[in-house]
């Protein structure tokens, strides 16, 4: 330790005076039997404070203190003060942070350098005497324990291997113990007593062993705990255990009902865990530790076995169990009372057929409960007589199995229903073959019914509730009796029902039918009594089968009515005899309907009045009249190319262009023709369906024509230029009256004099006012006069284009009328004579 006290000498000299305090104060030798002597032990801990008082000396004159390390017997000054301030020495910042507070040395951030014997030196003044004391302290130095390390030879040990764990600290102040704990999930910490300070062996570890270890270690001072770590013992796989869920077990283990969910678990403690692999019957069928059947079936039945494998020490063990799949029977059990000895007993039979085990089955009464006989299993029986039961006694089949939840039951009533047989017949497959139906439904045991002839003679077999015997047809079984038998065990008597075979008989409504052509009409027949589901065909006036596709004709039947439908009736064609024919398996029968289709009469002639082009020759106006008397319903327009073809070229067809017309008009316009193509027209009148004679053909004229309006628009462009012209020179004129002065002077100047009009009374005056609004109107209005003066042209002006024929009526033409307004007449009578009107026109530049 260098504290370079020889380089300051004030210092120097403070030192020599404290090294004789005990010996002189103020030139005074002081009294050494006075002098104060204390010694004490104070503990620190590394890193931290630590405060060293100098006895109890509150304001002491002079303080100095002083260190010796342990080993050494040189003190060492540390730190110095005179009452006013305080020095410490710059060696001593191996100790620590010093500071001297008064007489109290305070060391922070303890170094374990300071530990050794700390004297402290001060003069103080004591009831007013000078006095010195010396104070020794000893510094331990303690150090914290660090963070222990644990240690494992092996983590992964096989059950049964010794395992040492140790436990070491880089540093701490001695005495340092240790102390151990594992921790797992399910019994949380514990304390290990096995340990030896800080070595913990394991002589032979166990799956008890496992779990997060951790170790402690502490001292006067503090404690640690280390990082914890993970001893997993190997071991396994143990024996495996197979549950199986829902649990039901049998004398051979366990049992199961079908399309349920069978689910088998299997389980074999091992570290690390097992490896589950699943055997049906040797066969392997799934890997994992929980084996599901969703719905477990019958062929489901057999050994299972369970294989479970540490893969890790390559060690296996299995287990096997045998699950037995019990099954129900197909449906639900069925009970019924049959009839037994002749129809005189019931014989309550109850069944339930198949399942494992077998269904056990016993009949019970209803009404008054318990059980009637033994159980049995999938068959029951039991006979009773007829007449000893009455009509709805009820009787019970109960049914259980292990399959079943709770057990079922299949009840049954004796009864015998109301009423009789019933009985039909029909021909089947186009009358060849003739079925006998006999039903009576109802009744436990159902009603037993058989055929019998009219010679007493049974026919097929017996049947329930339903009977149906089938023979070949044959004409002579018309009129003969067939008897339905039926017997039941409550019964005293049979009961019995009869059908006579017949033959079809047909009846018309209306033997003869008349009406024009064009209508429908509708022929009926009646079916009368409609054995064995006679057959009804109609044939045509051609005495061919009327088919239900055929277009003209319908077919429609209601109730026993068969009714046929004629459409569109045509003249001739329809006209004839119609048979409804019916027909069974025992006979057949006809009757027939005379119709006469009569023809509308004929409708008058048509002849053409009129028939012109329009201006652009696309349309025509077509015009006619009738001749003659007699109905008609309209009128039909036809029309053809009219060029004439060659002689081995047929000439083109008419083509209608206007139909149903109706009958009370007389003009019609048409279009869309080809102006390049002549046409020709003719026109028929229609009553209903008869066409009357095509009127004479004929061509359409052209229009008349009409070029007035073409004149008055050419006169009208013709007066717009001519005054645009005209303006157009007198501007230039005006502009350059100095380079044409002779033109000027002839237009304006020159005629000056004899332009002017000379007025002589207020008469004159209006004159020339009145006549300069007339020109004024007529040369500002020139349209107008040109528009009225067109509407009174007649078209009637233009002729007709030379080359056409027409059979149109000649029309009076009108006079054509000026293109101006026309002068009024001049009356001779009149008394005021002409007056001559000069006007002069003066014009200035």
């Amino acid at each position: 330790m260098d504290y370079g006290l020889a380089r300051n000498l004030p210092f120097r000299s403070l030192l020599t005076i404290i090294y004789i305090l005990p010996t002189v104060a103020y030139g005074q030798l002081l009294p050494l039997e006075d002098a104060k002597y204390e010694e004490h032990v104070v503990k620190g801990v590394r890193d931290r404070s630590v405060l060293l008082a100098c006895g109890d000396v509150v304001l002491p004159m002079v303080v100095f203190w002083s260190f010796t390390k342990m080993g050494s017997d040189i003190p060492r000054a540390v730190a110095i003060s005179n009452g006013m301030e305080a020095k410490v020495e710059r060696g001593a910042v191996i100790l620590g942070n010093v500071t001297l507070n008064n007489s109290s040395l305070e060391i922070e951030n303890l170094q374990t350098a300071a530990e050794g014997r700390f004297m402290c030196q001060t003069m103080y003044e004591e009831e007013e005497d000078i006095k010195v004391a010396y104070f020794y302290i000893e510094l331990i130095v303690l150090v914290p324990v660090s963070k222990p390390f644990l240690q494992m030879n092996n983590s992964t040990p096989v059950e049964g291997m010794p395992v040492v764990m140790t436990c070491t600290i880089k540093e701490g102040t001695h005495p340092v113990e240790y102390s151990w704990q594992r921790h797992t999930n399910r019994d949380g910490t514990v304390a290990v007593a096995e340990t030896v300070d800080g070595l913990l062996n394991l002589t032979s570890a166990n799956r008890t062993h496992m779990g997060w270890y951790t170790c402690i270690a502490h001292n006067e001072v503090n404690s640690q705990i280390s990082d914890r770590m993970y001893l997993d013992v190997i071991y396994g796989p143990d024996e495996p255990v197979i549950s199986v869920e829902p649990f039901a077990v049998n004398q051979h283990g366990f049992s199961a009902n079908e399309q349920e969910e069978v689910i088998m678990t299997c389980l074999a403690p091992s570290n690390p865990p097992s490896h589950y692999i699943w055997f049906y019957n040797s066969s392997q069928v799934y890997s994992g530790q929980k084996y599901v059947i969703t719905r477990i079936s019958r062929t489901q039945t057999g050994i299972y076995t369970c294989l479970a494998q540490n893969t890790h020490l390559n060690t296996r063990t299995q287990t096997a169990i045998i699950l037995t799949v019990y099954y129900l029977p197909e449906g639900k059990p069925s009970c019924m009372p049959l009839p037994a000895t002749n129809f005189q007993d019931v014989a309550l039979h109850c069944s339930w057929q198949g399942g494992f085990p077998p269904v056990r089955l016993r009949w019970v009464k209803s009404r008054r409960g318990g059980n009637s006989m033994l159980a049995t299993y999938s068959n029951a029986t039991q006979l009773h007589q007829g007449m000893d039961l009455r009509n709805g006694t009820s009787y019970t089949c109960v049914a259980s199995h292990p399959g079943l939840r709770e057990e079922t039951i299949c009840r049954t009533t004796v009864w015998v229903p109301g009423g009789s047989p019933t009985c039909s017949a029909v021909a089947t497959k186009q009358n060849e073959f003739l079925m006998l139906t006999c039903d009576w439904a109802g009744g436990e045991p159902r009603m037993t019914l058989w055929w019998r002839d009219w010679r007493d003679h049974v026919l097929g077999g017996l049947k329930q509730s339903h009977n149906i015997f089938v023979m070949k047809s044959n004409t002579t079984l018309g009129g003969k009796e067939f008897t339905c038998v039926a017997a039941h065990p409550l019964l005293a008597r049979a009961a019995e029902c009869h059908i006579r075979l017949e033959p079809p008989k047909l009846v018309v409504e209306r033997a003869k039918v008349s009406l024009f052509e064009g209508s429908e009409v509708q022929l009926a027949c009646l079916l009368q009594g409609a054995y064995l589901g006679s057959e009804v065909f109609w044939y045509s006036n051609k005495n061919q089968v009327i088919r239900t596709d055929a277009r003209k004709y319908r077919l429609h039947q209601e109730n026993a009515w068969f009714n046929l439908t004629l459409r569109d009736t045509e003249w001739m064609r329809d006209s004839g005899v119609y048979r409804c024919a019916a027909m069974n398996a025992v006979g057949n029968t006809s009757a027939s309907i005379n119709l006469l289709v009569k023809k509308y009469p004929s409708p008058p002639n048509v002849t053409i009045s009129k028939l012109m082009y329009t201006r652009h020759r696309t349309e025509v106006e077509l015009e006619w009249q009738t001749q003659g008397s007699g109905n008609l319903t309209g009128f039909v327009v036809q029309r053809r190319e009219a060029k004439k073809a060659p002689k081995k070229q047929l000439a083109s067809s008419w083509e209608t262009v206007a139909n149903d017309i109706d009958p009370d008009i007389r003009d019609q316009k048409l279009g869309g023709l080809d102006p390049a193509v002549v046409y020709a027209f003719r026109i028929l009148a229609v009553n209903h369906r008869t066409t009357g004679h095509p009127s004479e053909m004929k061509t359409p004229a052209d229009p008349p024509f009409n070029a007035y309006p073409a004149v008055i628009g050419a006169g009208v462009a013709g007066m717009i230029v001519a005054t645009i012209t005209s303006l157009l020179v007198f501007q230039y004129i005006i502009r350059h009256r100095e380079s044409n002065p002779r033109l000027h002077d002839l237009l304006f100047r020159l005629a000056g004099g004899e332009a002017r009009e000379h007025i002589s009374t207020p008469e004159d005056a209006e004159t020339v006012a009145g006549m300069e609004g007339e020109a004024t109107e007529q040369l500002g209005e020139p349209s107008t006069t040109a528009g009225e003066t067109s509407a009174e042209v007649s078209p009637g002006e233009a002729t007709a284009a030379p080359g056409e024929a027409t059979t149109a009526p000649e029309e009076p033409t009108a006079a054509p009328d000026d293109a101006s307004s026309p002068a009024p007449d001049l009356d001779p009578t009149d008394d005021d004579p002409p007056v001559n009107v000069t006007i002069t026109v003066t014009a200035t530049p």
